[in-house]
């Protein structure tokens, strides 16, 4: 399976380049993805063109971690009040991301020690439109998520000069010695409210990868709710309260480093990795 992952050119990469190259990999929907993407055909669509008018990226977040199979009964009552995201004819878009680092794992240090102020950097490839970004999520202290990006050719697996310019004059350390550390692959559907500023994605099919690991979370859905103020009657949120879910943190790359790496810190997400871990096995 690692080996499968792992199949690269080595004609031209460096050392690290080899490392961490991953290729495109193909589909492995679980039974209640499919469920979920056949409930999608009824939702009116949106292109990419028109989801500029939504672009959000300075916001307001809200996640939630929900039971895929608690997650195909919500989904008909949306059907009035959202479009979906229509890439190259489909409604579900594969994602994969390689986040950075320093080498003693600062970014994510801020985020577990619970700091105000928390920094993400990743390289982001959409799979169907063959875009990538190199991207750098600021979560501030007046709890707006505020993202950064600049396009690149392909996804980045190692940092040169001009882009490393670029992340020092956004995030808090002076001389930030950024390097990968994690992959994370996952399958996403995109609503867009038809009458707010609002978009709600759902990420199912999680799979964290390092080169001497792989762990796949089946049977989980992360919901996140972007808006552009917190005062907003979303049909979304309603509904999430009226089935009784509360909204609640979850970083993927937090969530895939504590799973990966064994000498970082990771007490204050144990409760929920236990969770996770029994959700994931349908206990």
């Amino acid at each position: 399976m690692i080996q499968d992952l792992l199949m690269m050119s080595t004609s031209t990469k460096t050392l690290d380049e080899q490392y961490w190259q991953l290729p495109v990999t193909a589909d492995r929907w679980k039974a209640d993805t499919v469920d979920l993407s056949n409930l999608l055909w009824e939702f009116s669509p949106i292109n990419l063109k028109q989801m500029d008018a939504v672009a959000l990226l300075n916001r307001v977040d809200t996640k939630f971690v929900i039971p895929t199979r608690n997650l195909l009964n919500a989904i008909p009552s949306l059907y009035s009040d959202y479009r979906i995201l229509v890439v190259e004819g489909r409604r579900m878009s594969h994602y994969r991301t390689l986040y950075f680092d320093t080498p003693d794992f600062t970014l994510y240090n801020l985020h577990v020690n619970g700091n105000s102020e928390r920094y993400k950097v990743r390289s982001r490839e959409y799979l169907e439109s063959n875009e990538a970004f190199l991207e750098v999520k600021h979560k501030n202290r007046k709890d707006r998520t505020i993202k950064q990006r600049i396009p690149t050719t392909a996804p980045v697996i190692r940092l040169d000069s001009k882009t490393s310019v670029w992340l020092q004059s956004l995030l808090p350390c002076t001389s930030c010695n950024l390097e990968p550390k994690l992959w994370v692959m996952f399958t996403r559907m995109t609503l867009v409210n038809k009458h707010l500023c609002e978009r709600v994605t759902i990420d199912v099919d999680l799979t964290f990868y390092v080169p001497f690991n792989i762990v796949r979370m089946d049977g989980i859905a992360i919901a996140e709710v972007k808006r552009d103020g917190a005062h907003i009657n979303s049909s979304f949120l309603n509904l999430m309260h009226t089935q009784g879910y509360h909204p609640q943190g979850f970083s993927k790359y937090c969530i895939g480093i504590a799973m990966l790496y064994d000498q970082v810190k990771k007490n204050s997400l144990k409760q929920k990795l236990l969770w996770l871990e029994k959700t994931s096995r349908g206990v």
